[in-house]
């Protein structure tokens, strides 16, 4: 698994962010959420313009978020997503370069190290997919895992 080791501290931008959101077992519901994300994004296209693709997710309770970030408050919105300006922060950052599948250990161990070098807020989590999985091999997908600083 090709994970950094070290946190950066970055600034996560304040978002207009539209979600399937899910509780309970991550390993149940975050390809459930996917999945019904995607089912909107036609819709969803036709009046919004997506600038991003976003997990936010929280361990306890576990709740899980797919979806999109957009250029402005949704238009026209499809029913089954929900909208929220998300209010961005500090955030530690980790980089994960490979498939998706990684994505369950890699947090694990994001977390660990988290806990370890920084001190932590309660807010979301995040899993910011940088690269297209249709057009990217999967040993170079990158996802930025983000952790909520104090």
């Amino acid at each position: 698994m090709n994970l950094s080791q070290t946190p950066e501290v970055v600034s996560f931008p304040a978002s207009h962010y539209v979600f399937v959101e899910k509780t309970g077992p991550f390993q149940q519901n975050a390809g459930a959420a996917w999945n019904e994300a995607h089912s909107y994004k036609p819709a969803l296209s036709e009046h919004n313009q997506i600038t991003g693709y976003l997990s936010l997710y929280k361990m306890g309770p576990q709740v899980y978020r797919a979806g999109f970030a957009l250029a402005a408050a949704p238009k026209d919105l499809p029913k089954g997503l929900t909208y929220e300006k998300f209010a961005g922060g500090k955030y530690g950052r980790f980089v994960l370069t490979g498939p998706y599948t990684d994505l369950p250990q890699a947090s694990g161990a994001v977390w660990s190290m988290a806990k370890e070098k920084l001190q932590l807020r309660d807010d979301f989590a995040i899993e910011n997919y940088l690269n297209d999985p249709r057009v990217t091999p999967e040993p170079e997908l990158k996802t930025e895992i983000l952790v909520p600083i104090a």
